[in-house]
């Protein structure tokens, strides 16, 4: 249904109401992700270890060959612990449900949601879908099968 028309109209049991679109969307014009706010309809508590899925009220129909990633916001992370289990979290092209955002938090603190807070932020990004090709053996390299650290943590 279009978001125009006259202020009040009616019929039956049904009233049109216009609707503002705010735009809070990104924080700075540098920005690459769209903040996601909370959409709860009290106050959410989260323990120290505990999660919680924070709904956002927002239902999106992305193009063909898209993806949404959703990401920790850096300040929730470094001032309060607040990060996401599944970072980034993807929303496919063909999902049509509420975004939920999935919080851990890993601070010391209980921490306190309330609606409208920036909870996580979203960027869209072109899809590659990979075409598998079964093969006998793979080309070696000077890392080989060396994993989980097998780097080391300093250079030489």
């Amino acid at each position: 249904m279009p978001l125009s028309g006259n202020n009040v109209t009616g019929t039956g049991n049904n009233v049109r109401v216009q609707v503002q679109r705010l735009s809070h969307g990104y924080a700075t014009a540098g920005a690459a992700g769209m903040d996601f706010l909370a959409a709860v309809e009290q106050t959410v508590v989260i323990e120290p270890g505990a999660r919680a899925l924070v709904p956002t009220g927002l239902k999106i129909a992305l193009p063909a060959g898209y993806e949404l990633q959703v990401r920790p916001r850096s300040g929730l992370a470094l001032k309060h612990g607040i990060v996401l289990p599944n970072a980034p979290g993807t929303i496919d092209e063909d999902y049509r449900g509420e975004i939920g955002i999935i919080v851990i938090n890993a601070g010391a603190e209980p921490f306190i949601v309330e609606r409208g807070m920036r909870i996580a932020q979203g960027v869209v990004a072109p899809v590659v879908r990979a075409i598998w090709s079964e093969c006998a053996s793979l080309d070696k390299t000077t890392r080989g099968a060396g994993g989980f650290g097998s780097t080391g943590t300093r250079t030489s």
